[in-house]
């Protein structure tokens, strides 16, 4: 009976087959290349992604102290709309 899975050629074919179907790679189970514009490539849409994050975590940062402002502001008012308290 012939094989009916045979070995493929590329030895990382088993891997690309393995993680292809999560549409993600994921870190450390990467497929490594021998193409150094590949690998250019990767770096280049790497980092285009972590400036994405960086940005997206400046703007949650920003709005965390816009909240944490505005809860300082309403304690104040609510603060300021006590009476005064009278000492014994």
């Amino acid at each position: 009976m012939p094989d009916e899975n045979p070995t493929p050629e590329n030895p990382f074919e088993m891997f690309r087959r393995l993680w292809g179907p999560l549409g993600v790679p994921i870190p450390g189970m990467a497929v490594p290349t021998f193409d150094p514009q590949e690998v250019d490539k990767r770096i280049a849409e790497l980092r285009s992604v972590e400036s994405w994050l960086q940005m997206n975590l400046n703007m949650l940062k920003l709005s965390i102290q816009a909240l944490e402002m505005q809860r300082s502001a309403l304690q104040a008012m609510k603060d300021a709309a006590q009476p005064p308290k009278k000492d014994r």
